[in-house]
């Protein structure tokens, strides 16, 4: 089973992507070939090596009659959005659908590009069928969606892993305004991943590459045990950053022993610090990447009602984990053990429900699947579209995936 984990340690455009997968073996004429089917006239692809702060990396790009297609995409794609016309969700998915693309890329473009027009409904605080794309309904954003997954599936990449997703700071300039960083549609695609802010100045992260990963993968984190087979570096348009303009891609294989891993539980006594703070402390700890941060009530010495205060970490994170439990309670100290986990493989199908795509996450033992649960995020954020019950659409999303595996219509 092939996975391509995405290391987003400078931010991602959607022609960066494209031009990562395309480093790592996929091939450009295939997709031109693909992508001369949506018709539009004088459309051209072309791919390049350049360089950023000295490294060598894949440069995507998308024309017009030998202009850029609408918009310049990647780092630039909120710059021109006063210059291409609007396109709903319908229209998108009709291109599409009249692209005659093989079954896999066409479904993970649609639930892209689905799953964005959630996120600009949320936004504007209208139903994603009144939704009009500006930046990501643009001629060279379509084109950096449907490649991006055609290039996937030319290297048949069955699972898609991420880095925490770097959003980047300051303000951008949009049909809106001037907004901070993230535009408010990438701030929503986010939601439920990892992601971080800070590092590089501008937009990092841009609406097209965030709808691609926060759609196709699966889990955020640090990279797991994997036999690599090829590296792929994507590069964005702008110079000069502190971090060089690039996204790097690793194709291989899960390591056979990768569903176990090591990890560090650290933890504290408390019972001087209120649960206000414990709360805090919490979502402090999953903010800086634990596993898992949990309380759990204990009576201490002299029969004092107290906490018992919780992380799963990795090694790599057990240093910062144990300064938050430090100095964000009154604790004078911590335990720390190593353990190891043992862990289902895991992979993501999306079901189509009355309120719209949900992703469920199927667990795996041996290759043989032991259970399925909807994405609870996803399930929140239809849930307040729609204006119903979460438990509702959890249950609806069980239905429709246990439907699917049944082959009832």
């Amino acid at each position: 089973m092939a996975v391509a984990y995405f290391d987003c340690f400078a931010g991602s455009g959607g022609d960066m992507i494209v031009a990562a997968l395309l480093d790592a073996g996929a091939d450009i004429d295939a997709i031109r070939r693909h992508i001369a089917r949506l018709n539009i006239e004088g459309l051209e692809l072309s791919a390049q090596c350049v360089r950023r702060n000295g490294l060598r990396g894949m440069h995507f790009s998308v024309q017009e009659h030998g202009r850029p297609a609408e918009s310049h995409g990647g780092d630039d794609e909120h710059a021109h959005q006063h210059q291409h016309h609007h396109r709903g969700l319908s229209d998108v998915l009709s291109l599409i659908g009249a692209a005659a693309l093989p079954d896999r890329a066409a479904e993970r473009a649609c639930a892209i590009f689905r799953r964005l027009a959630e996120a600009e409904a949320k936004v504007h605080g209208i139903a994603a069928g009144e939704v009009h794309f500006h930046e990501v309904g643009a001629v060279d954003s379509i084109v950096d969606i449907l490649a991006a997954c055609l290039a996937m599936e030319q290297l048949g990449i069955d699972r898609v892993l991420c880095s925490p997703i770097t959003l980047g700071s300051g303000t951008i300039t949009c049909a809106h305004g001037e907004l901070p960083v993230p535009a408010p549609a990438t701030a929503e695609l986010v939601v439920g991943a990892a992601a971080v802010t800070g590092g590089i100045d501008g937009e990092a992260t841009t609406p097209t590459a965030a709808a691609v990963l926060t759609t196709l993968a699966e889990s955020f984190g640090q990279m797991p045990a994997m036999r690599v087979t090829a590296v792929g570096w994507g590069a964005g348009t702008r110079e000069g950053r502190r971090l060089p303009n690039l996204l790097r891609v690793f194709i291989g294989e899960l390591d056979p022993a990768g569903g176990a891993d090591a990890a560090v539980e650290i933890s504290a006594n408390i019972d001087d610090c209120t649960g206000e703070v414990i709360g805090s402390t919490l979502d402090k700890l999953l903010l800086a990447g634990c596993m898992d941060a949990w309380a759990s009530a204990i009576i201490m010495k002299k029969s004092r009602p107290a906490w018992l205060v919780s992380a799963l970490c990795s090694p790599a994170d057990e240093a910062e984990a144990a300064r938050i439990l430090l100095s964000e309670t009154t604790t004078f100290g911590l335990r720390r053990r190593s353990c190891e986990r043992t862990k289902l493989d895991r992979r993501f199908e999306t079901v189509e429900t009355r309120y719209g795509p949900i992703r469920v996450k199927i667990g795996l033992l041996a290759g043989r699947e032991v259970t399925a649960s909807p994405e609870f995020e996803d399930c929140r954020r239809a849930a307040q579209t729609h204006h119903v019950p979460v438990r509702e659409v959890l249950a609806e999303a069980t239905t429709r995936y246990r439907d699917r595996e049944t082959g009832a219509s």
